[in-house]
């Protein structure tokens, strides 16, 4: 068993103690997962890769932790609460009463001007497709939650959902090209 795994068991059993070990432990692989989403974000963005885990360790619990099953449920539902959190922050960026209609313009390198606007867009986009992709496939949804907002590899990924690697490739182009399909339309 993994050190984590072993501090949610410990969480689970009441020890107080626990959930102040778990975060030391999980930052510096959610800080990486969260740098890794925010490369491909579009310019402009605001959430740094640390608010980001900030605010998703707050979306946990916080020192009052919820009973975990084990690590792939944990860091499954650590990928949730930054999906949740990136698609909140578009969201308010993209709002009337925050500007949402008026383009930030960078005065040094004019054509990224649109960029920002496409990519809440197409963030948003994302979300409302995955959400009717885990309506007919959970396990899929969860795969692209895994891959495309926390950044894991397949073989990550196979680990985390219980799978193989080979289920986790299929699964995987499958959910891409359902997405694609979804978002077009």
């Amino acid at each position: 068993m993994s050190d984590v795994t072993l501090i949610l068991q410990r969480i689970e059993q009441g020890d107080s103690r626990a959930a102040d070990e778990l975060l030391p432990l999980v930052y510096d692989e959610l800080r990486r997962l969260a740098a890794q989403k925010m490369a491909h974000e579009a310019a402009g963005q605001t959430l740094q890769p640390s608010a980001l885990v900030h605010e998703a360790w707050l979306r946990l619990g916080g020192e009052a932790q919820p009973r975990w099953q084990n690590r792939a449920h944990f860091f499954g539902a650590a990928a949730e609460a930054m999906r949740r959190i990136l698609i909140d922050h578009a969201r308010r960026r993209r709002a009337l009463r925050h500007g949402g209609g008026q383009e930030r313009l960078n005065v040094e390198d004019l054509e990224l001007a649109d960029a920002s606007a496409d990519g809440d867009d197409q963030l948003l986009a994302v979300h409302e497709a995955l959400d009717r992709l885990a309506a007919e496939d959970p396990r899929k949804a969860e795969l692209v939650k895994l891959r495309y907002f926390v950044g894991l590899t397949n073989e990550e990924a196979a680990q985390a959902l219980g799978v193989s690697v080979p289920t986790v490739k299929r699964d995987w182009a499958y959910a891409r090209a359902w997405l694609f399909t979804a978002i077009k339309r």
